[in-house]
């Protein structure tokens, strides 16, 4: 990697005006500066403090992913006429040019034997959707949401799939960071961040492990930066030496720009992949052996640190070195500063999630911070780094297989409904059931589940063993037009945030509840998620004690949600009152856990086997992407032109016969990239780094077998040159 390349820039300013002159300044500047939450990452900005404004009233908060993210929804409906290509043609187009053909603008249908799709009227395609999921059984269903829609029609989601009769209720969480819910669920009884965005304004040391927030959450850099301002450390763990994370220029920041960025990491690890275990108790064993840990804290609110302490002693440093591939001095140097550290906040992305035992990994950065008293108090604690913009309030308001049974009654008690006992099915389960022809029908609101699939060809073929679905959509993706050779589609178009009828809310990575205001009209023929679900239920469920049509009102579905979803209580009267809230009981700010007693848990888990001379894959986002929507195909941080290239350690290129630029094919026991680029990179031995979602043609569909999510990050695969 050239050591010229600085995340940031005047590259990243030249190319948001570029793209603001593409879309045009007037409609640029209202999508960014109206009342609306920020589209891409769950860092959140926006709402009733202003569009480019977070919840501490800095401006501007904006980055390039919230210009993408806009780019898209400014634009024209796609012509009928291309829309009615055959299938075929549309499948010469990558991911890039189908978001960028315009909006979707009028609902199109295939048939089952039809090589394309066809316009088809709202009333028709609601009244088809209606008798298709009637045609078969409610277990033999499934409904998804992605995390780009509102609390409000997520919600209206999870009560129509209950009340038609099943729990097969799922989100893309179960692809990112179901794993971290389900660790700090058994640590310390949440599965949400611990600190809000002042937090990271008090801590004086922040570990970045398994992310990459220069390219996926650029204004969390800015975080970083001040926290090295106040002299405190930003320590990085990423088995790739990321340009962005090492210096970054902060386009908002004259000062920055001028002298060609801030350095950012003050240390940075270099694990091989799936070496994250054996790193963080590493670490724990050097801030033991240095006596660092807080006694009181751990006697007055933690159990069983006898036995994590035994385990991490009996652990030998030889052990852990072969894991890792780093030294005990790298680990006790970075040891060393948490051990130093007053305030500690620990961030963490789908490196950590992304494996096998992604569980595990969660539990132990709990551990680390329980080790020296970092949870439970103000300017310190734990922040999951949370993909799309509401990803999490969907997850809270219910759009889950799985509910606590207090919620459960209150609904049932709510409506005068008895919904289903059965345990719904995860969006692997959902997908596994689809290939073995269990599944008849879906609901897939938002999203590109085929491409968010790992192993691609089984997705396709996965996906069209479903014989009717329905997707709510703003734009075209591959999901839309593979996997339904065989089967129908019905995709319908609908607003994008700042164009809802309605006001609607979505919660941030902290915890955060924002309102927006919608109310932009950019295209007269789509209609928001809310009004088609409730439309649809009303087909499916004419006789209901659930007034689907009173929902059309999202102030009676808030009202409905703060009644029955605990910490939400404040949601009711939000478009009145305007006032935007964090969610009651998830801030830890005092050492009081969400567990039966009170207390948290320190969590003993066994070290993976060590892979060995194994070359393990991982798929990585580019800068000019979020989730698997492609806006650049250049990758300027990493300094990469082309998508179809795989990046290795120049030692591991040797060693296969291969040099920088070299074509190669790459296997797994999945799939094969044939032809890719290899490209030197600075990463650690025995390291493949591949574009995502392209290498998910190699992954498997093998998961964590607590938190049901894939293991993208850590896939064995060979190479030889092509």
């Amino acid at each position: 990697m050239s050591k010229a390349i600085v995340g940031g820039g005047p590259k990243k300013v030249l190319y948001a005006l570029k793209t603001a002159r593409r879309i045009g300044l007037e409609n640029t500047a209202k999508a960014l500066t109206a009342h609306n939450t920020c589209k891409a990452c769950g860092l959140g900005m926006g709402g009733q403090r202003g569009g480019m404004t977070n919840e501490l009233d800095e401006f501007p908060s904006v980055c390039n992913k919230s210009i993408q993210a806009q780019s898209t929804d400014i634009q024209p409906g796609i012509p009928v006429e291309v829309l009615t290509h055959a299938l075929s043609d549309l499948r010469e187009l990558d991911g890039h040019e189908l978001e960028h053909l315009g909006r979707l603008s009028t609902p199109i249908y295939k048939s089952r034997h039809a090589d394309r799709f066809e316009p088809i009227s709202w009333d028709d395609a609601l009244d088809l959707a209606a008798r298709r999921f009637l045609a078969t059984t409610p277990e033999r269903t499934f409904f998804y949401s992605s995390g780009r829609s509102s609390n409000e029609a997520g919600f209206v989601l999870q009560l129509l799939a209950r009340a038609f009769g099943t729990n097969n209720v799922n989100n893309c969480s179960y692809y990112c960071h179901q794993a971290t819910g389900v660790g700090l669920g058994t640590t310390i009884g949440t599965g949400t961040s611990t600190v809000e965005l002042e937090d990271l304004s008090l801590c004086d040391f922040i570990l970045v492990i398994g992310a990459n927030p220069s390219s996926n959450h650029p204004r969390f850099i800015h975080q970083l930066k001040k926290c090295r301002e106040r002299g405190g450390e930003v320590v990085i763990i990423n088995p790739a030496k990321e340009a962005g994370l090492v210096k970054f220029a902060i386009p908002k920041s004259p000062k920055s720009m001028l002298k060609g960025g801030d350095f950012i990491a003050s240390d940075y690890l270099q694990p091989r992949i799936g070496s994250d275990m054996a790193v963080l108790k590493g670490l724990a064993k050097a801030v033991l052996a240095a006596g660092a840990e807080d006694t009181d804290f751990i006697a007055q609110h933690s159990h069983d640190f006898a036995a994590f302490r035994a385990d991490i002693e009996a652990t030998d440093w030889t052990g852990i070195e072969t894991a890792t591939g780093l030294t005990r001095a790298d680990i006790e140097r970075v040891a060393t500063l948490y051990a130093k550290a007053k305030s500690a906040v620990f961030a963490w992305g789908m490196g950590i999630t992304h494996h096998l035992n992604g569980v595990d990994n969660v539990e132990y950065i709990a551990n680390l911070a329980l080790l020296r008293g970092q949870i439970g108090r103000v300017g310190a604690g734990l922040l999951p780094l949370r993909g799309h913009s509401n990803v999490q309030g969907i997850g809270t308001i219910g759009v889950k297989p799985v509910l606590a049974k207090e919620v459960m009654a209150k609904m049932e008690a709510a409506f005068g409904l008895p919904l289903p006992k059965e345990t719904g099915l995860d969006t692997m389960a959902c997908m596994k059931a689809a290939a073995d022809g269990k599944m008849d029908a879906a609901l897939l609101m938002g999203g590109n589940l085929y491409e968010a699939n790992p192993d691609s060809s089984w997705a396709a073929k996965a996906l069209g063993q479903i014989g009717f679905k329905m997707y709510l959509t703003p734009t075209l993706n591959k999901g839309h037009i593979h996997g339904i050779d065989n089967s129908e589609a019905l995709i319908l178009p609908v607003t994008a945030r700042d164009e809802e009828w309605q006001p609607t809310t979505q919660e941030s990575m902290f915890n955060y509840v924002r309102l927006s205001d919608g109310g932009i009209t950019r295209l007269k023929t789509v209609r928001p998620e809310s009004d088609i679900l409730c439309d649809l239920a009303t087909r499916l469920m004419p006789v209901t004690p659930v007034d689907f049509q009173a929902f059309k009102a999202h102030k009676t579905i808030r009202e409905a949600i703060a009644g029955i979803v605990p910490g939400l209580e404040d949601l009711a009267d939000i478009d009145v009152a305007k006032r935007e809230f964090h969610v009651r009981g998830r801030l830890m700010h005092t050492p009081e856990f969400h567990t039966p007693d009170g207390k948290a848990r320190f969590i003993t888990r066994p070290l993976p086997p060590v892979r060995g001379d194994t070359l393990l894959l991982t798929t990585v986002r580019s800068e000019g992407q979020f989730n698997t929507i492609v806006y650049e195909y250049k990758d300027s941080y990493r300094g990469m032109d082309d998508r179809w290239s795989v990046m290795m350690n120049t030692d591991d290129l040797a060693q296969h016969g291969l040099s920088d630029g070299d074509k190669a094919t790459l296997t797994s026991d999945h799939g094969i990239m044939e032809n890719v680029t290899v490209r030197a990179f600075d990463i650690a031995r025995g390291s493949v780094m591949a574009y995502y979602p392209e290498a998910n043609i190699l992954t498997g569909t093998a998961v964590d077998p607590r938190s049901k999510t894939p293991a993208f990050k850590s896939t064995p695969v060979r190479i030889q040159a092509a």
